[in-house]
């Protein structure tokens, strides 16, 4: 594999370094048998290329697959691209697709396939891909059955982090070219290259999911079938893990204080793995296109009055720790040399002085993120913080896509967010900040509408840099100034809990967690 430049090299793994050799030195699996989970909110729809609300990687990461996976350290790990080889001047990357692979629905996969995902599909229904592929890329081709070309612009030294199951989702090109992607019946019943194909959607119950026996990968997958219930109520999954009903217990199925008690059962095993891709980081998401949020020193003011430290302690029970910038402290890259907001109720109520706005003239809607009961709370305290500073405060409780579509088209006054860094800020922290990405029809774009030219040079400038201090240089400056604008309220970063019965082998792999295909997941009888 070529290497082209300090930078790049530092993120290209071994190609031939598999996922199965992980799993080498274990006991050897038993065939068979049922996975229990649960889906939690239920998911608005399976398809990922056009969602990537969590729910949904989950259980559509059982049905689709990215062209590459990525290891706890994050090196980069074959998926359905089995080798990758990238130019010395970082302007060419080369895949070469896994063979005998077959879609759902029998037809041969293809590197046409990919093609079709990258220029097409995803362009258009994708927005970190849209943003990817405008900004980036030049020309994609596949000059053979088994061979994709990608060539770019200019350097982007975070492209071989753009791969993973949420970020490029190969779709079937037989299914959806021509058609309108958002409606394709295809939707409704999806059909990927993973190890389980869809069965049924009972909903408001669960989620069926069975064995493809036609799957690319000889001998998987071990199980038979997976079920993801759909159980509302926090309590109730707590039970459902107790009695024996569900097996795994994903980061958020239950309360914190739930996963502290569970983690002592007999039987049980945790683990904090399979997030080291994800680093996800909670913020408060304002809209700036409307007041009092178009003032930055409400904003400011805001940010004094919530306690963050309060926040991870006693809504979250400890899972977290405190963000004091939009890049997560494991992200590369992240700077502390940024404005700093500690917790000053009085310096909040002088700064809303100096901003000339008059609270009381003004009703913010506060509306939750629809993922539990921490969430709700997290919104009481939050509710709290703002009428202390004067204002009027609606909680608007939607589902998850109520929310999702709220936050799409605008719809909002302020509410919760939580992204995804995916290795690289050029990937997960950017597409918060940048102009161009002031997009409408995802959640997970430039929705509060802040916009700072500089902000937007800077992100490009790092991403195309092709040395590390000046990738690193470019980055501590954005950070300095994100952070003095205030774009977004950052609250804490997420510390996800997998709780798990011992039977349960090989769930936590890689550095995509339960999002991995589980093709290598067994249960021990």
């Amino acid at each position: 594999m070529k290497k082209s430049s300090r930078l790049i090299a530092g993120l290209v793994g071994l190609a031939g370094l598999t996922l199965a050799a992980a799993a080498g030195a274990q006991e050897k699996p038993t065939p068979g048998g049922t996975l229990n989970m649960i889906a939690q909110p239920e998911p608005p729809m399976l398809m990922v290329g056009l969602n990537t609300q969590g729910p949904t990687l989950y259980v559509g990461g059982q049905i689709y697959q990215g062209l590459l996976s990525y290891g706890k350290d994050l090196k980069v790990l074959p998926s359905l691209a089995k080798a990758w080889e990238v130019s010395e001047d970082g302007l060419t990357y080369t895949f070469t697709i896994q063979e005998g692979v077959k879609w759902h629905d029998g037809k041969p996969f293809s590197a046409e396939d990919v093609v079709f995902t990258a220029d097409k599909f995803l362009r258009e229904a994708h927005p970190r891909w849209r943003y990817i592929a405008n900004t980036y890329i030049e020309s994609i081709t596949s000059p053979s059955a088994d061979t994709v070309v990608f060539k770019l612009k200019r350097p982007f030294s975070a492209f071989l982090y753009a791969f993973e199951l949420s970020s490029f989702p190969v779709v079937p090109k037989h299914v959806y070219d021509g058609t309108d992607y958002r409606t394709n019946p295809a939707n409704q019943t999806p059909i990927g290259t993973g190890p389980f194909k869809f069965k049924e959607w009972k909903r408001g119950s669960y989620i069926h999911l069975v064995k493809n026996e036609d799957y690319w990968k000889p001998g998987m997958p071990h199980l038979d079938e997976l079920y993801f219930r759909i159980v509302p109520d926090a309590a109730s999954r707590a039970v459902a893990f107790e009695k024996g009903a569900v097996d795994v217990l994903r980061g958020g199925d239950v309360e914190g204080f739930e996963v502290r008690r569970l983690s002592k059962l007999d039987g049980v095993t945790t683990t904090t793995d399979g997030w080291e891709m994800y680093s996800p980081l909670v913020f408060m998401q304002w809209n700036m296109r409307k007041a009092p949020f178009d003032n930055k020193l409400v904003r400011k003011a805001i940010m004094h009055a919530v306690d963050r430290d309060f926040v991870v302690r006693n809504v979250w029970f400890g899972l977290g720790k405190p963000a004091v910038s939009p890049f997560a402290s494991t992200t590369r890259f992240f700077s502390d040399d940024v404005s700093t907001y500690p917790f000053d109720l009085a310096k909040a109520k002088e700064l809303i002085a100096q901003s000339g706005v008059k609270p009381q003239e003004h009703t913010i809607r506060l509306m939750p993120i629809p993922y539990g009961t921490q969430w709700d709370r997290m919104a009481e305290y939050v509710k709290q913080q703002l009428e202390q500073l004067g204002f009027k405060v609606d909680i608007r409780a939607v589902d998850a896509g109520g929310w999702s579509q709220a936050l799409s088209e605008w719809d909002f006054d302020i509410t919760f967010n939580f992204t995804y860094q995916y290795g690289d800020p050029a990937l997960g922290v950017a597409r918060h900040y940048l102009s161009t990405n002031i997009i409408k029809g995802t959640p997970f774009a430039n929705n509060e509408g802040y916009q700072n030219p500089a902000v937007d040079e800077l992100f490009l400038k790092a991403a195309s840099a092709v040395d590390e201090a000046e990738a690193k240089a470019a980055y501590a400056e954005v950070q300095k100034m994100i952070t003095d604008d205030v774009a977004l309220g950052w609250l804490f970063e997420q510390r996800n809990v997998t709780i798990m019965r011992d039977k349960v082998k090989n769930l936590v792999r890689t550095g995509i967690g339960v999002n991995e295909s589980m093709d290598d997941v067994w249960i021990a009888k």
